[in-house]
């Protein structure tokens, strides 16, 4: 098996994951992206390839406990073991509570939560099992000479700290994943392991806030919608930070943003 450094990223969408893939990439990390449907992965991993990457592409519902089980076991046996684990799965679909239904908030609860645990656990298992040098790890030994095992970064929203209208299932969601990635960093962190969680709170620079939200989508001139690759850039330093001063949760907004 290579012993290239990995980072798993679930939920490798156009915006965030697609971003973090492509930073990763960029260090010299080898990139396995997931979504649902392969075929919508194929303009990432071309553009990452061109740029000189490597990145592997696999179509997981990361829903669904023997597929994520299958995936980590595929990656840590037949590409490298996993150093990073970036879970970004968004879930975001407005509903009034009058009219949910049971169907799409345990939807949205399943990709938000469910799915972060299911991929969380596995990887989580992988790095804890790892002697202390098992990773050539960009990071490398930690003070004391504990090894830092890896990173498993939770991407948040708004909905992680409040509970608007109309986002009762969202927010339910997003919720319990920042109690899922508190509860891990405090059994994890002192085996090696990094658990953060990052609250995403505005609009980012996607196809979808440039045709719903043209009105927000122009405040991009005055940086006041968030750039994908800065974002990264965030989830990179995150990775890269010390033991001894690691951060658990990061917020990250346009200075316009109300909080």
């Amino acid at each position: 098996m290579s012993q290239a450094k990995v980072c798993l990223v679930i939920g490798a969408g156009d915006a965030t994951g697609g971003a973090v893939a492509r930073r990763f990439a960029r260090e010299g990390y080898t990139v396995c992206a997931t979504r649902r449907t392969l075929d919508k992965l194929h303009p990432l991993l071309e553009e990452i390839r061109a740029l000189g990457g490597i990145v592997h592409g696999f179509g997981s519902d990361a829903r669904k406990e023997d597929e994520v089980i299958a995936l980590v076991e595929h990656i840590e046996t037949q590409i490298g073991p996993i150093e990073v684990l970036v879970f970004n799965i968004g879930a975001n679909s407005p509903s009034s509570i009058l009219t949910e239904t049971a169907r799409r908030y345990t939807k949205m609860w399943e990709m938000a939560c469910l799915a972060g645990f299911l991929t969380g656990r596995e990887v989580a298992k992988r790095m804890v099992a790892r002697p202390d040098a098992a990773l050539d790890s960009a990071v490398g030994q930690g003070p004391h000479g504990v090894a830092h095992k890896g990173s498993i970064i939770f991407t948040g929203a708004t909905a992680s700290l409040r509970g608007s209208a109309n986002f009762a299932g969202f927010s339910g969601g997003k919720m319990a994943l920042r109690a899922l990635a508190q509860s891990m960093a405090r059994e994890l962190w002192p085996l090696g392991v990094h658990v953060a969680h990052t609250i995403i709170d505005g609009a980012i620079d996607t196809e979808f806030i440039r045709t719903l939200f043209p009105e927000r989508y122009a405040l991009k001139a005055q940086d006041g919608i968030l750039n994908p690759d800065h974002i990264a850039d965030a989830y990179w330093m995150l990775h890269q930070q010390p033991r001894d001063a690691w951060t658990h949760e990061l917020d990250l907004r346009p200075y316009i943003e109300r909080f």
